[in-house]
């Protein structure tokens, strides 16, 4: 008789009828570990995708400039927490370098990011929690993305205090649909709206990527706010034509590499190694959750095993019975290996069904746009099928070995 023939099979389904209760309980950490698998991918592979349709939106021929040295290490770009443009990192860089960029061969223009600190005020009201970016104006043409009203900044008067805002800023400033010419109060100066941008596609876990929810200032107006201690998070540029850009990554190394005295403090990448970086850092992340959830998996086994110990206790007259009227060791370990597994591809299913409803909800309900990860749904419920297996075969194999003569006595 095989392991699953249709007896064995109706045996097994019988008793987890029979226990409907303890046999949820007993599931519960099968289906918690697939719904943690599942959800963690699908939120991971969701977020690679928003990350990937933000980085193309600003075009292929984009050069990022980072402080520090992103190494590799087994092929992989080793970056910090930032998923986008390297906000976060310990050291900036400075207006010299942004100069290097800018001057050299097949650079068409640059412009940097870097982030002033301080309070804006609205009519008497402070926004603590409203990021201000200096840059200049050549960012609108780095992020291939063009302003909904108004304008930018005037390359001919860089300190005209006039500011650029992101779509989100429009409502939770100025309550205004189109706030042109209204004035907020930055560190002491007032600056005027003067363009509103249309709207990013943001990254919901990357809030410094987020530009909706930004004002850009002109850099040369927030270093004499700052003291000229402004630094750069990034420098973004642009090559001369899309072919250049390789040619234009070689130049802004060789010319940063002898403005920074030969040292390599600094990282120049196109937009697929922006993208690997990204991925990187949300891969490892995914990694370190899908370990925590497979405890879980591991939990639900343990559980497993221990509801057949205490099935096998249970039923010690049926296991002599059958044996009595022919049953084999391979049999009875073949019932019982099959209740286990029974139990297992239930909580697998039932977590599966869980996760794909948690991943509408979260489309639905959130920013979030997870996708379905089939190929995590399938590794999810082979681990749980085999899970089961593995902990309902020490079980089984104490029913096997029941003496007959003992297991009829036993009441």
């Amino acid at each position: 008789m095989s392991l699953i023939s249709r007896g064995n099979i109706k045996i097994a389904l019988a008793s987890v009828r029979s226990t409907k209760w303890r046999s949820l309980l007993t599931m519960l950490g099968v289906i918690i570990g697939i719904v943690s698998v599942v959800m963690v991918v699908g939120i991971g592979e969701g977020v690679k995708r928003e990350i990937a349709g933000q980085i193309n939106q600003f075009g292929s021929d984009l050069i990022t400039i980072r402080p520090g040295n992103l190494h590799q290490n087994n092929g992989k770009l080793v970056t910090n927490t930032d998923l986008l443009f390297g906000l976060n990192t310990l050291s900036g860089l400075n207006t010299n370098d942004l100069q290097t960029v800018q001057s050299s061969a097949h650079v068409k223009l640059a412009a940097p990011l870097g982030v002033v600190p301080g309070t804006v005020q609205v009519d008497g009201h402070n926004f603590q929690n409203t990021m201000v970016l200096a840059t200049n104006a050549s960012l609108s043409q780095a992020l291939n993305h063009g302003v909904q009203y108004g304008d930018f900044f005037d390359a001919q008067d860089p300190g005209a205090k006039g500011a650029v805002i992101g779509a989100h800023v429009v409502s939770a400033l100025f309550g205004d649909p189109v706030p042109l010419g209204r004035t907020f109060t930055f560190r002491g100066q007032q600056f005027i709206v003067r363009g509103i941008f249309s709207e990013f596609q943001s990254t919901p876990l990357s809030p410094a990527s987020n530009f909706n929810s930004t004002i850009f200032i002109p850099a040369t107006v927030a270093e004499t706010l700052t003291g000229n201690t402004t630094q750069m998070y990034s420098i973004l540029a642009k090559p001369d034509s899309a072919s250049d850009t390789e040619t234009a990554i070689a130049n802004i190394n060789k010319d940063l590499r002898n403005a920074h005295g030969g040292e390599q403090d600094f990282t120049v990448l196109n937009q697929q190694q922006n993208l690997d970086a990204s991925s990187n850092v949300l891969g490892l992340l995914t990694t370190m959750i899908i370990a925590v959830a497979g405890v879980s998996l591991l939990v639900g086994g343990v559980g497993i095993m221990n509801i057949m110990l205490a099935s096998v206790t249970e039923r010690m007259h049926e296991i002599g019975v059958r044996k009595a009227i022919g049953a084999t060791n391979r049999q009875i370990l073949n019932q019982f290996v099959l209740e286990a597994a029974v139990l297992s591809v239930f909580g697998g299913l039932v977590g599966v069904l869980l996760s794909i409803g948690a991943i509408f909800a979260l489309r639905a309900y959130t920013t979030l746009q997870p996708v379905v990860s089939w190929q995590a749904i399938s590794v999810a419920t082979l681990t749980s099928l085999a899970i089961g297996i593995v902990f309902g075969t020490v079980p089984a194999v104490k029913a096997a070995r029941k003496d007959p003569i003992e297991a009829l006595r036993h009441e």
